[in-house]
């Protein structure tokens, strides 16, 4: 005789679960498996993507660290992979760990280099993500000056109090602190006179196309606006054509990010650079 409550946990998950929810656990559970794995093979590396003066677009102000892991077959996955599913995990604590000090790495190797480095502000209680940073600014006392934190604006309004009692500390050691996905998420504009952010990152989502798309252009005037009344230096992600890039220019945008100056690359363009002044 069939007792229904005698059913295994896949047969009742599965007959309350939709097929797509289904599928997305599913999925889930394999990225938390393939960056856990990633992780213990310490298979993971930083690309880097340049940002650019506005006013001299050959010279980057510095570069972004992206951080990507290797699958067990070599293949390189980047961030936007998977960083939504292990954000809220202790993964995600490692992942930042380990971002860190690639990052902190690159700079007491390279003395000319100026780099953003991202975290979640889920980190800043991490105990391993403050030794991780104490360990990194004691070996080079310029890696500080050197060194910008960028935060996603969703993890920074998350925490607010956490976030700004942080970032005055190691602002104090000289660290920058950029606030990433500007007006992706739900400001409170209010935090942003306690945060004191050295720069704002406006997100990609109101860059693209700028030049001809009359609605992005209103709204990243608005919050260029924002940022220069409270004298934050601007960064404008995802550009992509020499059009909005030269829109983004006349309005005063103070720096560009985006595949029309460089894709992200896993070898150091400064190396690559060097090299060709010996050839």
């Amino acid at each position: 005789m069939h007792h229904p409550h005698f059913a295994t946990h896949t047969q009742v998950d599965r007959e309350n679960v939709s097929p797509l929810d289904y599928a997305v656990a599913q999925r889930d559970r394999d990225i938390l498996t393939m960056v856990r794995d990633a992780i213990d093979r310490r298979d993971v590396v930083l690309a880097f993507q340049p940002v650019v003066q506005t006013a001299q677009p050959n010279h980057p102000a510095f570069y972004e660290g992206l951080i990507r892991v290797l699958d067990e077959t070599g293949r390189i996955i980047p961030a936007k992979d998977f960083i939504e599913t292990i954000e809220d995990t202790e993964l995600g604590r490692k992942i930042d760990c380990l971002a860190l000090e690639l990052g902190l790495k690159a700079l007491s190797q390279e003395p000319s280099l100026r780099l953003s480095v991202n975290m979640s502000a889920r980190s800043i209680g991490y105990p391993a993500w403050m030794k991780t940073l104490n360990k990194g600014l004691a070996i080079d006392e310029t890696v500080a000056e050197r060194l910008i934190l960028e935060i996603t604006e969703s993890s920074a309004m998350a925490v607010p109090d956490l976030v700004s009692v942080f970032m005055e500390d190691l602002q104090q050691r000289g660290v920058a602190f950029a606030l990433d996905d500007f007006g992706a998420g739900y400001t409170s504009f209010r935090y942003l006179r306690e945060f004191y952010f050295d720069i704002i990152k406006i997100d990609g989502q109101f860059i693209r196309g700028i030049a001809t798309t009359p609605d992005n252009q209103v709204l990243t005037s608005a919050l260029l606006s924002i940022a220069q009344h409270f004298d934050m230096f601007t960064v404008a992600e995802s550009v992509e054509s020499v059009e909005d890039a030269q829109y983004l220019a006349s309005i005063g945008i103070d720096c560009l990010q985006g595949y029309y100056f460089g894709a992200p690359t896993i070898q150091p363009p400064w190396e690559l650079h060097k090299s060709r002044m010996r050839a």
